[in-house]
């Protein structure tokens, strides 16, 4: 049921970002023996320490891959920070090749990011991939991870806990988690994963907006861990344009999840009034839905018609809440490729590793301008940046991806040069 929290609502994400975190202090792991249930069960407290594992369950396969890879996985609850840099816990899986690793050094590790599952708690990715399967797919994007002998740390994301909804696209959140998910992977009993093992991170769409920020914030947040590149697809990079963009369009239901994740991190906000019955059921609606049923129940839709005096996103964006912060300004906030730059310049977000931006040429989700404007604001921060285009629309372009990320992730760990393409 949407409560207040949701009638906080803007348009797409939001969220201050929290300073460095602390990893978790080394201590006696929990046995990887705990009923599903602890494991998507909301904390008692306030939450554990970044990457604690506080509760895993050992799993012979993931039915959504398949056994073709002989593998062992884990889920896995662990400690991370919110958007707002408070302690919070979320859920994911570890997955580690049956076979020893036979290139050099440790074996690597992915941290991947899923793409757009819906904000239902049925939709979160380890259910999925554990046989609990609504309607992922992704699972070939972990099997090739997998055949190439590296192990895979896929976070779940914000919100997919026991009476939670999930921050759709918030862009801090979703970078705290995927970082703290390498951390909780290296902790896991039985994982081999080593703590200073070279680290990839991939994403698509959602999961791309998600591996972006993973990247912005590592070298404050995890300093610790040993990334070598980030490979990023189909990325939502600047929201606002974005929600102009699929209003009463085909894919308008992404707004909606992305209306309901902004209310999750900013419930002080004001919406409260504007909302008329069509609108709370909507809301309602989505959080019962996975990505299909999203897609199928919003086409079309537009935000005005879910306000008492059809509102507009450009008259929402200049509402203001309690502390004068506007809509517009929250969601600006979010902007990716803001404040970004090498290593000892200064900028909010350092990037000391090369970086994979790719989208399909026939992208109807992300205009050909946000993708443009992404890998010209990196390249004129001086981050080592590639660019590269698919023949694919959106929906296909992750499928169209996994080829491309794989091996350029694979250059990364061999440690080949990448030159970029600013």
């Amino acid at each position: 049921m949407v409560t207040t929290v949701l009638l906080g609502a803007g348009v797409l994400l939001g969220g201050a970002v929290a300073g460095p975190a602390a990893p978790a202090s080394a201590g006696e792991p929990p046995a990887c023996s705990a009923p599903d249930a602890a494991i998507y069960r909301t904390p008692d407290g306030a939450g554990a320490a970044p990457g604690a594992v506080v509760a895993c369950r050992r799993l012979d396969s993931l039915p959504m891959i398949g056994d073709s890879v002989p593998l062992t996985a884990w889920k896995v609850r662990y400690g991370t920070t919110d958007g707002r840099g408070r302690p919070a816990e979320v859920a994911g899986t570890v997955a580690v090749p049956d076979a020893p690793w036979t290139g050099p050094g440790e074996r690597p590790v992915v941290a991947f990011v899923p793409g757009t599952l819906g904000i239902g708690t049925q939709c979160a990715f380890s259910k999925q991939l554990a046989g609990q399967y609504q309607d992922a797919y992704e699972g070939p994007n972990l099997s090739a991870l997998l055949r190439a002998g590296y192990a895979v740390a896929a976070t779940d994301g914000a919100g997919y806990l026991d009476g939670q909804v999930h921050p759709y696209v918030s862009g801090a959140d979703a970078g705290h988690a995927v970082l703290d998910m390498v951390r909780a992977a290296t902790r896991v009993p039985g994982s081999g994963v080593g703590a200073t093992a070279p680290v990839g991170i991939w994403g698509y769409s959602e999961g791309g907006s998600g591996s972006l920020w993973a990247a912005q914030l590592a070298r404050s947040y995890a300093p610790e861990l040993h990334v070598v590149g980030a490979a990023s697809g189909g990325t939502p990079a600047d929201l606002r344009a974005e929600a102009l963009h699929l209003n009463g369009g085909p894919f308008a239901g992404f707004l909606v999840d992305a209306v309901i994740g902004m209310a999750v991190t900013h419930p002080e906000m004001p919406l409260t009034g504007l909302l008329n019955a069509q609108g709370r059921k909507a809301f309602t609606d989505a959080e019962s839905l996975c990505a299909v049923g999203t897609v199928v129940r919003f086409a079309g839709a537009r935000f005005e018609q879910y306000t008492e005096d059809r509102v507009t996103l450009e008259q929402l964006f200049a509402m203001r809440g309690p502390d004068g912060t506007t809509w517009g300004e929250a969601v600006d906030a979010n902007r990716l490729g803001t404040d970004v730059g090498r290593p000892g310049s200064g900028a909010r977000y350092e990037i000391g590793f090369p970086v994979l931006q790719y989208r399909g040429a026939l992208d109807e989700v992300i205009p050909t301008e946000v993708a443009d404007a992404e890998h010209r604001s990196y390249c004129a921060a001086g981050v080592t940046t590639r660019s590269a285009t698919l023949p694919a629309d959106h929906l296909l372009g992750d499928a169209a991806g996994v080829g491309p990320a794989t091996a350029w992730l694979a250059d990364r760990f061999a440690g080949r040069p990448e030159s970029g393409t600013c």
